[in-house]
């Protein structure tokens, strides 16, 4: 894809599926170290990601948000890769059902016998908070 064209090739991918495969005006990523916007032309870099709400922009706005968590993202001047451990589009997110992991979570933390069980129960319950605080912030679907 020719960055003279003003879009940049995004794919995310997700251990399920591939989610998005098209070419957009820019792509917001939730890096470990901040967000960062990636249009055409952009500086090489790789970046993990911090669990939290991946912005797809078209025509000038939002066109959809995805929260993602674990991963990391490539970018090159062409293209941005998003490789996430998982992947949800807000607008198919439930707020309910969201409330309910974070309660599973919650839970496996407080029955974990030692840190071999709290550290992966700790990481589930960090994810789903950011999903539940993620769903208040922009609304389901919006």
């Amino acid at each position: 894809m020719a960055e003279a064209d003003g879009k940049v090739a995004f794919e995310l991918v997700s251990p399920e599926r591939l989610l998005i495969s098209k070419p957009v005006e820019m792509v917001v990523v939730p890096g470990d170290e901040g967000d960062f916007g990636v249009l055409p032309g952009h500086a090489p870099l790789i970046s993990e990601l911090r669990s939290w709400v991946l912005e797809v922009y078209d025509a000038g706005q939002v066109s959809e948000r995805v929260f993602v968590a674990g991963g990391f993202a490539e970018v090159t001047a062409e293209r941005c890769t998003v490789l996430a451990e998982e992947a949800v589009a807000l607008a198919e997110a439930s707020a309910a059902d969201a409330e309910a992991r974070l309660k599973r979570a919650e839970q496996a933390v407080d029955d974990a016998r030692d840190e071999d069980e709290r550290a992966p129960a700790e990481a589930e319950r960090a994810r789903a908070q950011a999903l539940v605080e993620a769903l208040a912030y922009y609304g389901a679907g919006r």
